[in-house]
């Protein structure tokens, strides 16, 4: 018999492309028998474009924060084959404006979640909890640790100190399924992205190539083609080095260590990313902005209405909406409650200081048969445009041939 993943969290950035993964038989084929996509919100199949393929299951509906009998009941009642699951990817966030309520919700929901998978499927082999780059401090800005936290960001460096390491999530969900997976039978990881470069179907509450794709098609609508376009950040953000992690690399560089991890490597972490080597907007930048027919540039030297991705949005959410009605896009994305207003301008301005991976833990794992892909900028960002063009957010001919 082969695998069966489900996937927690399966309509947002990252969850979308394990999915698309599993239903186009990464690593090969024969290895999954079934995929199960976990949403929030209620997803069609033709809406998603996932493959149409009989070994997926989209359920809706199922409440994390429910009390552990009304979770295991409704994955009961929801999911076929519950009890031949093997593997679990755990891509679920909720977010709140409470900073206390959404670390309490997220070690809540995880727990609960996991537990529940444990008691209703005795095939369960591995689970994965995915975290990221705010293990090592990046989300604190100016306040990030430069003394025990150094970059090339390494998984062997220490946690965060407090204040700061009791305000992370990450943080009890890992002691708590360090604890709780000692005597079982199934083993379990966690991984870390920096900034994901990610497809949704869906409105998602961050999403930056979403967004980005939004405003590059409006820029070249309303400047025109060939417009010189300037980077919305600053000369720091321009040039400070980082790891992209496209979804479809998690995806793949997740799944395969949930099928290849050594026994003696049980509970570790993993930064997972697109490359080796780090880049920065300056080499990014222009490459984005071609494939809408732009010139991209430098930060512009004075404030300016291009200085912020938002602002710019808001300006021309007018012609926006001559886009939607001329080429029969999906209403409301770009100004979508959905979306977490100005979380473009955290990353991309004030995201100024080196954050680079270390990435040989994971092109070393395990020693004889590492991971070996690499990708591009375009591969990874250009692969999101065409979905989106596929998926009707932005416009069939906004990339330049």
């Amino acid at each position: 018999m082969g695998k069966r993943a489900l996937v927690f969290g399966a309509s947002g950035v990252t969850g979308w492309s394990f999915v698309n993964e599993f239903l186009n038989d990464y690593p090969k084929k024969g290895v999954w028998d079934g995929v199960v996509a976990m949403t929030n919100r209620p997803l069609k199949q033709e809406d998603s474009l996932w493959p149409a393929d009989s070994r997926l299951q989209i359920v809706s509906g199922v409440d994390l924060l429910a009390s552990q009998d009304e979770i295991e009941s409704a994955l009961k009642e929801k999911v076929r084959e519950v009890d031949e699951i093997t593997h679990v990817f755990y891509l679920a966030y909720k977010a709140s404006p409470d900073l206390q309520k959404e670390l309490e919700d997220a070690v809540t929901m995880f727990k609960r979640s996991t537990m529940a998978m444990d008691h209703v499927s005795p095939a369960l082999e591995f689970v994965v909890l995915q975290t990221g780059a705010k293990m090592y401090g990046c989300h604190l800005l100016e306040n990030h640790p430069t003394d025990y936290i150094h970059v090339p960001l390494s998984e062997d460096q220490p946690r965060l100190k407090p204040p700061y390491h009791d305000m992370l999530f990450y943080h009890p969900q890992l002691d708590w399924i360090a604890e709780y997976a000692k005597d079982k039978q199934w083993s379990w990881c966690d991984t870390r992205p920096d900034v994901i470069i990610g497809f949704v179907p869906n409105q998602n509450f961050y999403s930056l190539a979403t967004v980005l794709g939004i405003f590059l098609t409006l820029f070249a609508t309303v400047e025109g083609k060939g417009a010189e376009c300037p980077f919305p950040g600053t000369s720091k953000s321009w040039n400070a080095k980082s790891n992209d992690s496209s979804s479809d690399m998690i995806a793949r560089q997740t799944i395969h260590l949930s099928l290849n991890l050594p026994e003696d490597m049980e509970g570790e972490g993993f930064n997972v990313a697109d490359a080796k080597q780090p880049e920065s907007w300056s080499s990014k930048w222009p490459k984005l902005c071609a494939y809408f027919g732009l010139k991209g540039t430098g930060p512009p030297d004075e404030d300016s209405e291009t200085r912020e991705v938002r602002k710019y949005i808001n300006n021309h959410v007018d012609a926006w909406k001559e886009l939607e009605e001329k080429h029969n896009l999906k209403k409301g994305v770009a100004n979508s409650d959905l979306t977490f207003k100005g979380f473009e301008y955290f990353l991309m301005t004030q995201f100024d200081f080196d954050r680079q991976y270390d990435m040989n833990k994971m092109y070393s794992t395990p020693k004889d048969a590492p991971f070996t892909e690499e990708r591009g900028t375009m591969e990874a960002w250009g692969g999101v445009f065409d979905r989106m063009r596929e998926g009707r957010l932005i416009p069939k001919d906004s990339k330049v041939q």
